[in-house]
């Protein structure tokens, strides 16, 4: 069978797009993270949207296309193709771009500021791959106070929702100058709002038997002296914070109360210090552990000395 001038370049134009995607994954063999394309499913979980709405038809920057819902592992970080299978379709899709035929618009979410592909993935990567810069589709908005870039990685993304939530729960409580701008931060979102949670818990039993109820900001700098640094002096004297790499100490603290209060229901009275550190003989990393001991043997000669 005769392949015709039109096909071979298709068939060309997908080979040298393989090349790309093969060289890409090279240099970021050891940051993967850069070389994949997002799933709007982990995008979702991550930031949580509260409601939709359809935008209709719109044109759409190219660039700013930065996952897809159901191929994101069938196309890299460029919407370049990872699989020899696509091959057949993206070839096709590249044909008529080549004839300039005009094909049925793409479906996209937007979620803070990029988008996402619902259907039109191959027609994605063959405008990428021929340098178009606008698309047409049709866009379901989804609500976020997040800002995205196109070229952030799941982590990324993951500190800037972190970010966000450290900035609206140091306005609201004012956090930094009550406490000499301590720099509480968390590895994982969510974990504002515990603290938040902690101090009003705190607030109530400062408030028992008294006749006025103390200020949020009274309450959060007792919280501060005498239920956040005690944990934070246990976990700094136990040297915790190596078992756990890639983490803060306000995570440990989180991590500490919480199983320190399932011990105290379990077996009655117990320590805070013993619970931290039978939380982390139980979840930290053994490495950290021989750092630990390591640590905790310099510090006992020092001291000899």
């Amino acid at each position: 069978m005769e392949i015709n001038a039109t096909s071979q370049q298709a068939y060309s134009d997908f080979s040298r797009a393989r090349g790309r995607a093969i060289l890409s994954q090279i240099q970021n063999f050891l940051n993967t993270d850069r070389d994949k394309l997002l799933s709007f499913h982990d995008v979702k979980d991550i930031l949580k949207p509260k409601n939709q709405v359809y935008m209709g038809s719109q044109t759409i920057p190219i660039k700013l296309i930065a996952g897809s819902e159901g191929r994101y592992r069938d196309f890299n970080k460029f919407f370049l193709p990872k699989r020899e299978h696509l091959r057949q379709r993206w070839v096709r899709i590249d044909e008529a771009h080549i004839k300039d035929i005009i094909l049925p618009p793409i479906q996209l979410y937007e979620i803070g500021g990029v988008y996402f592909v619902r259907d039109g993935n191959h027609r994605v990567s063959v405008a990428k791959m021929q340098e178009v810069e606008f698309i047409d589709a049709e866009v379901i908005s989804l609500t976020t106070e997040i800002n995205l870039k196109p070229s952030m990685t799941t982590d990324e993304l993951t500190e800037a929702l972190v970010a966000y939530e450290k900035n609206i729960f140091y306005e609201k409580t004012e956090f930094g100058e009550l406490t000499n701008y301590l720099d509480l931060n968390f590895s994982t979102p969510g974990r504002y709002d515990v603290i938040y949670n902690h101090i009003l818990v705190h607030k109530y039993y400062l408030n028992e038997g008294m006749e006025e109820e103390i200020p949020f900001s009274d309450a959060l700098v007792s919280w501060y002296n005498n239920v956040y640094n005690p944990v934070i002096s246990i976990i700094k004297e136990q040297w915790l914070l190596a078992n756990f790499p890639g983490r803060s100490e306000a995570d440990l603290y989180v991590w500490i109360i919480k199983h320190w209060d399932f011990l105290k229901k379990k077996y009655g009275k117990y320590s805070l210090s013993k619970a931290a550190g039978d939380f982390s003989k139980k979840y930290g990393k053994s490495q950290g552990r021989i750092l630990r001991l390591l640590a905790l043997l310099a510090a006992r000669l020092f001291r000899i000395k």
